[in-house]
């Protein structure tokens, strides 16, 4: 067996030291942006959610005569209430779906303010109010 004479050579300590100083130092500056950009997402998600929910109330109004009771929330949209004759649905093709920070829709009716119904989400904190991801998102009709 004949030993090569070649030299091997490898990546000093310091050469990868460097590197990974100037990943990290990418990462610190496009992480933040890239995580307010998600936030972001969510936010155009619910909104999105909110108004196919709305759309699918509306359907069932058409339907039965008048949107869900408080107590009968979003659930009539999936599942028959046992007290609706005139219901067509379901209304929507899956179930109903949490918001994109995984809390459930919050529906009332009647709405404030006179609307026939709120539909709002809390946000990231699922707290009323709040500011930036964790602000209050409302649908109303």
């Amino acid at each position: 067996m004949q030993r090569s004479n070649l030299r091997e050579r490898g990546f000093t300590l310091l050469e990868l030291l460097v590197v990974l100083l100037i990943i990290a130092l990418l990462a610190g500056y496009v992480g933040p942006k890239l995580f307010g950009e998600v936030g972001k997402a969510k936010m155009k998600t619910a909104a999105s959610q909110m108004k196919s929910l709305a759309d699918a109330l509306d359907h069932y109004r058409l339907d039965v005569g008048h949107y869900p009771t408080t107590e009968q929330g979003l659930a009539v949209l999936s599942v028959k209430p046992g007290d609706e004759a005139k219901w067509q649905g379901p209304y929507l093709t899956k179930d109903v779906p949490n918001d994109p920070w995984d809390h459930p829709y919050v529906y009332r009716r009647p709405g404030e303010n006179g609307h026939d119904f709120d539909l709002i989400t809390y946000g990231a904190d699922g707290k009323p109010g709040g500011t930036g991801e964790d602000a209050d998102i409302s649908y109303f009709q």
